[in-house]
């Protein structure tokens, strides 16, 4: 590959990857599999290593995937919380375990786990008792989740026996398969989507605000690893048998393995049994034992040499293809998904499966009536992988894809570089006006209560609202008379309407639906671009200048802007009173001694909490950023500032200071 092409491509795969971590792990909305995903990350990682001048500390190879929330305090790991290597063949299995004789010779013994389809946890205990309980976040910081942790039966919050006086474990969170049957019937009863698998369940059940309505959701957990400067053994599973003794859930299923023929033994036995199991699991997970043997071979910069994860195979079915609908979501993009003649797979009935884009349908040469695979690899969505051609009938019609939107009849249009078709008519197209009116009211954008889908398909029918600003347009008496509303709720959706012209200018830029601009990036550009006015007069060069903002952002951002439609709608915003900018940074600042300054902060505090010192720096002309990277001058490190940042900001030669060195600065 020449190396222009290989630049293309390392961008084009870090695009993605960002974009399926932050489906998996802040949606809780994976839309690929768990091998589709390493595929990709191997396929990064071997073209980063190949040119090494296209090495950047921001890219997906150099992180964990991260579930941290705004909504929880966020606590650094006082030992790194990192993701496990994956491996799929008992090929890879084999150098794996080749590589460890090559680098401590054959005296240790494996411990296999089976791997739990859950939620992450770190569990700290002082004195017997559950101090705290954090996610894995990015794997160095996590969200202090304990209160909801507490409302989970199988975790003791306090310890019998000799325990040590302070140490972390580390386990799953689940949901087993009946629980999830039953919760997922509550919710259809009361109106609400039903959650996609047992992890989003578990996931999604940890994040809640209301730790009532979390002990109302039965949530089970396993542990697994445990940490501490005073472990009672050297050895991993007597670890584990000793904290079973002190009352924690340990998994009667784990084997302790004195070779890898039985290694492999106990992952043969569980790839068939695991559907008699009461949780869902997706593979085997192999340690070794001997503790001392974990330090001696240590860690990568992402996950620990001495485990690996065994990933079972991704169960298939054969079905018929009956039709085929296509869907167009709030970006205009048509997205195939094909009708089944329902059947079993990994324990649920499937009737329906993506097919992505007409790529998909061609690589495949679908016919109405095939016989096909379906695949529902990591429990997420069926798709079809494959067609039986000497099941085909005779005369059965190709599956072509549609030139015209199913919605509003207009060209589809095919993006260069891209696999999906589009529907031209962004302005008029039902389907698009009415998913994006659903992802502004969305909560994490003006969060406006009262408006569901149902709801806003109702108001869109009665011509009362056809474009966001509409909704700042009507009146209680327009509501009352419709269906299931009634005066109480018609008010209730006014006044949530209302309420939302104090959201502020991120949120709003992020609830305007730009194509590529999530949370994280809304904020930035935020930051960069303190009102709509500069935003939409910034240049590309002027965008990309953004931390974390490439060059498909940038376009997409100019081109959003450049739209008529676009203009008059912020035009009307303004009018309604929402707030399309922030506080110009020239309003708020007390110096600038720290202006053009990138700073980093770390750790926990005695005199500021984070949020403070991080109002300092944007009040004395810094710019707060989230990571080390090359263009970091500070880092702030409180206590508990995570070993891999610090080592980082060393090894970049970045300035390193205390709370009290920092406050001198400014104080200054």
């Amino acid at each position: 590959m020449e190396k222009e092409a290989a630049r293309k491509r390392i961008e084009l795969l870090r695009e993605e990857l960002n974009y399926h971590n932050y489906k998996y792990y802040i949606e809780n909305q994976p839309e690929i599999s768990d091998l589709e995903f390493d595929q990709k990350m191997q396929e990064l990682a071997d073209l980063e290593k190949q040119y090494p001048e296209f090495v950047d500390p921001s890219s997906p190879t150099m992180r964990v995937g991260s579930d941290l929330s705004e909504e929880f305090e966020q606590v650094p790991h006082k030992y790194p919380m990192l993701s496990l290597g994956n491996t799929y063949s008992e090929e890879e299995l084999l150098d794996f375990h080749n590589r460890l004789l090559r680098l401590v010779g054959n005296n240790f013994s494996y411990v296999c786990e089976l791997k739990y389809d859950g939620t992450s946890i770190s569990l700290t205990y002082v004195n017997g008792v559950l101090q705290r309980a954090v996610t894995r976040g990015d794997g160095t910081v996590g969200d202090d989740v304990t209160r909801n942790v507490r409302t989970i039966r199988s975790v003791p919050l306090k310890l019998h026996g000799d325990y040590p006086s302070e140490f972390e474990i580390r386990g799953e969170i689940f949901l087993p398969v009946k629980e999830f049957e039953w919760l997922n019937d509550e919710r259809a009863k009361a109106g609400e989507p039903p959650f996609a698998n047992p992890r989003n369940a578990a996931a999604g059940s940890l994040k809640l605000q209301n730790s009532a309505l979390v002990a109302k959701r039965p949530l089970d957990c396993y542990l697994y690893y445990m940490l501490g400067e005073e472990l009672p053994t050297n050895s991993h599973y007597d670890n584990l048998m000793k904290a079973k003794s002190w009352g924690l859930k340990i998994s009667p299923h784990m084997k302790r393995c004195q070779s890898i023929e039985e290694v492999f033994d106990f992952i043969k036995y569980w790839d068939k049994e695991r559907h008699n199991l009461p949780f869902e699991i997706d593979g085997a997970v192999i340690k070794v034992d001997n503790i001392n043997i974990q330090n001696q071979l240590g860690n990568t910069a992402k996950s620990p040499r001495w485990a690996i994860a065994y990933k079972f195979k991704a169960e298939q079915v054969q079905t018929r293809l009956l039709s085929i609908d296509f869907q167009v979501g709030r970006t205009g993009a048509v997205t195939p998904v094909a009708n089944l003649e329902p059947v079993q797979l990994a324990g649920t009935i499937v009737k329906r499966a993506s097919l992505h884009n007409a790529d998909i349908i061609s690589e495949l040469g679908l016919h109405i009536n095939d016989t096909v695979i379906v695949e529902k690899g990591g429990e997420i969505i069926p798709k079809i992988t494959g067609v039986v051609p000497e099941k085909r009938p005779h005369q059965s019609e190709a599956v072509e894809f549609i030139k015209n939107c199913p919605a509003c009849g207009s060209p589809l249009m095919r993006i260069e570089g891209e696999a999906a078709h589009y529907c031209s008519n962004s302005a008029n197209c039902p389907p698009q006006i009415k998913g994006k009116i659903e992802h502004f009211i969305s909560r994490r954008a003006m969060n406006i209560d009262g408006l569901g889908s149902e709801t806003i398909n109702l108001l869109y029918n009665q011509n009362l609202v056809k474009t966001i600003s509409d909704l700042y347009r009507l009146r209680p008496s327009q509501l009352i008379p419709l269906e299931r509303l009634g005066e109480k709720s018609a008010r209730n959706i006014i006044n949530s309407i209302e309420a939302s012209k104090n959201v502020p200018w991120p949120r709003v830029l992020y609830g305007l639906g730009i194509r590529f601009v999530g949370e994280t990036v809304a904020k930035k550009l935020a930051e960069a671009f303190p009102s709509v006015d500069q935003l939409m007069s910034a240049t590309k060069e002027q965008l990309m200048a953004v931390d974390e903002i490439g060059e498909k952002i940038a376009e997409s951002v100019i081109a959003f802007f450049k739209d008529e439609g676009n203009r008059n709608l912020i035009e009307e915003l303004k009018q309604f009173g929402l707030k399309l900018e922030g506080i110009e940074p020239n309003q708020s600042l007390i110096s600038t001694k720290l202006e053009g300054k990138n700073i980093v902060i770390s750790g926990t505090f005695s005199k500021y909490s984070r949020d403070e010192l991080k109002q300092m720096i944007a009040a004395h002309g810094g710019k707060n950023t989230s990571s080390v990277t090359g263009k970091t001058d500070i880092l702030v490190a409180g206590e508990k500032t995570g070993p891999a940042k610090l080592q980082k900001a060393k090894s970049l030669g970045i300035t390193i200071l205390t709370e009290e060195q920092f406050l001198e600065l400014i104080e200054k």
